[in-house]
């Protein structure tokens, strides 16, 4: 397991020899240490992203997609080693961490069959004379800046795209989960990728940052994380007129209709609410539910929230692991206390348990100033709202100022199309609380970011449109 950073090829230290510890948030067993990394660390890296950028943009597509097609087989090679090393860092239960490298892994190969599909056009002349080209070719150097919660998935999310495109890649992890990280680019070594083509850097988020806002040879930030730090990142972009992929905080809506099949609407809500502990930026927020259902739903969810195995991932048997961290976990217990002084009630979970993880729970008559339903909880926590007609819901699911990801169950087909074109959302689950795959354009609305990934959406991120005259 590599503890150093990629730059330019080689396995580098931090200038100053600095290094901080990357921690089990089940065990708090310390796993390694990485290099703290500043500003200098990342110009480099930067400015060898930027000397490999002409050699890689130049390389034919299916050379491209060939070292991509390696990286991918590997990840499926050592899926249990990738996934182990993910759920230590991260507490995720093993067999989502084994998911998750699977849908890492997918975003490669995807990428790589893409990658000979960047197509140009032409375009009809107005004149005799002439001919009109478009061209897509790569835009540069991509800074890309990933966070703790999917740590696999959202480095090949953006990486797998921008290389397949021709561009040349900086990532920063984040500072909980920089070990999945290291992993990746080892096995990007290991595919014999270029030096100075991928780069990855750890250490302080704002220096490193703040080198990538900077630097003139970066064309575009991609970043997921808060809402709070892509607005930042913006600012910061326009200086340089950098371009942005922002995949921001969400609020989900998951919303359950009388004549919803209940048993199906509450199965979908336990998975899409409590996987990874709750710590998605695309579960279920707030969980409306019809006036005539609400009481047999919520009796349901209850059931089987109160059922889900809590503990330390690397068990089998885990369903929901411990929170990242104390910080993650003081925001929980906030949200359930908040809502509890205003009169909700909590039907199940409500708990610390063992120090680091927090009981599944489910809360009913929560009220509509309650934190829960206004703030991203991040946490295993469902609150329950009644609703009586479909415009209601509708107005209750759209006041957020997020709109990354909503979910709805109906049997009612003419339903169906309504709400799922009302809702103010990048991606929305009609009876699927699982709607993210690597074919399907992935991204928000509203303060939920801008730009997508996935898809033939998510190459095209990636390449500057150029239109070529031609007179004969």
């Amino acid at each position: 397991m590599k503890t150093l950073n990629w730059i330019n090829g080689q396995w580098v230290p931090a200038d100053s020899g600095a290094t901080f510890a990357v921690a089990n948030p089940a065990s708090r067993e310390e796993l390694g240490r990485v290099p703290d990394c500043g500003a200098a660390e990342a110009r480099r890296a930067l400015d060898a992203a930027a000397s490999a950028f002409p050699a890689w943009a130049a390389l034919p597509a299916i050379e491209r997609a060939n070292i991509l097609f390696n990286v991918y087989a590997q990840m499926l090679h050592r899926a249990k080693e990738l996934a182990t090393l993910l759920t230590k860092e991260n507490g995720k239960p093993i067999k989502e961490a084994l998911g998750e490298i699977q849908y890492a892994a997918d975003f490669v190969r995807w990428s790589a069959e893409e990658a000979r599909r960047v197509y140009g056009e032409t375009v009809p002349a107005a004149a005799a004379g002439k001919r009109h080209l478009v061209l897509k070719q790569p835009m540069g150097v991509v800074a890309a800046i990933t966070p703790w919660n999917f740590p696999s998935a959202m480095i090949t999310r953006k990486v797998a795209p921008a290389l397949a495109a021709g561009c040349t890649v900086v990532i920063k992890p984040a500072e909980q989960t920089p070990l999945s990280a290291l992993a990746l680019a080892e096995l990007f070594e290991e595919a014999r990728l270029p030096a100075g083509v991928l780069n990855v850097i750890t250490g302080n988020p704002v220096p490193i940052a703040g080198e990538m806002l900077a630097h003139p040879k970066v064309r575009k930030i991609a970043f997921t994380g808060s809402t709070e730090v892509g607005k930042l990142l913006m600012r910061g972009a326009a200086d340089g007129l950098k371009r942005v992929a922002l995949e921001l905080g969400g609020h989900a809506p998951f919303i359950v209709f009388a004549d919803a099949d209940l048993d199906k609407a509450a199965e979908g809500c336990v998975a899409n609410k409590f996987r990874n502990a709750g710590q998605t930026c695309i579960c279920a927020n707030r969980v409306y539910v019809q006036q005539e259902a609400h009481d047999a739903f919520a009796k349901k969810l209850v059931e089987k929230a109160a059922a889900l195995v809590v503990g330390d991932g690397l068990d089998e048997r885990t369903q929901v692991g411990p929170m990242i961290d104390e910080q993650g976990l003081k925001k929980v217990i906030e949200h359930v206390e908040d809502a509890r002084r205003r009169g909700a009630k909590v039907l199940c979970g409500g708990r610390v348990k063992d120090g680091r993880w927090f009981e599944p729970t489910v809360l009913a008559n929560v009220p509509p100033e309650s934190r829960i339903l206004r703030e991203e909880t991040f946490g295993p926590v469902a609150p329950v709202v009644a609703f009586r007609t479909e415009d209601e819901v509708l107005r209750l699911a759209n006041d957020t100022p997020y709109g990354l990801a909503a979910y709805f169950y109906t049997k009612d087909a003419s339903r169906l199309f309504r709400v799922a074109e009302a809702l103010e959302d990048g991606i929305v689950g009609a009876n699927d609380p699982s709607p993210g795959v690597p074919q399907a354009p992935f991204g928000g609305m509203k303060e939920s970011g801008m730009g997508r990934e996935g898809g033939k959406w998510g190459v095209e991120e990636y390449v500057e449109i150029k239109h070529v005259s031609i007179g004969l």
